[in-house]
């Protein structure tokens, strides 16, 4: 009997092990970071070789069930400073559609590359602002 129950043991510690991988394994291959039921992911729009860089145009594709207004917050940082801050909401009655579009620069961000960290949250009854789920990625010079 303590043979078996110590192999159950290593299965299930094996298996939950290599679920946890492939889970992550999956998250990062598609590009985005979710939890529960949010997710988020970036839409190039204009980017000629599949990725970001300076001066392009991203939105994002969102989805949760937390929320009926979901908004999507991007904050980019060139060696630790902030270079661009941009939000929108992500609704079907936003009021201002055109500004689900981020284009990648600022009167700060003249050039180069940057990190950045797109948070997609929503606002409660109390007018705090609550995280769903966040997305890092780089963007190219």
């Amino acid at each position: 009997m303590k043979g078996t129950s110590r192999t159950f043991l290593i299965v299930l510690a094996m298996a939950t092990i290599l679920a946890t991988v492939t889970t992550g394994a999956a998250v990062a291959a598609k590009g985005h970071h979710s939890v529960g039921s949010s997710t988020i992911s970036v839409v190039l729009l204009n980017s000629t070789d599949g990725a970001p860089h300076w001066g392009q145009t991203v939105t994002f594709s969102v989805s949760t069930t937390a929320t009926d207004q979901p908004s999507v917050k991007l904050d980019c940082y060139q060696g630790g400073v902030r270079v661009y801050t941009h939000m929108a909401g992500f609704y079907p009655d936003y009021p201002w559609p055109w500004s689900q579009n981020f284009t990648l620069r600022s009167s700060v961000w003249t050039s180069g590359a940057a990190d950045c960290t797109a948070e997609l949250y929503y606002m409660n009854s109390r007018g705090r602002s609550i995280t769903l789920t966040t997305l890092s990625f780089h963007v190219y010079a």
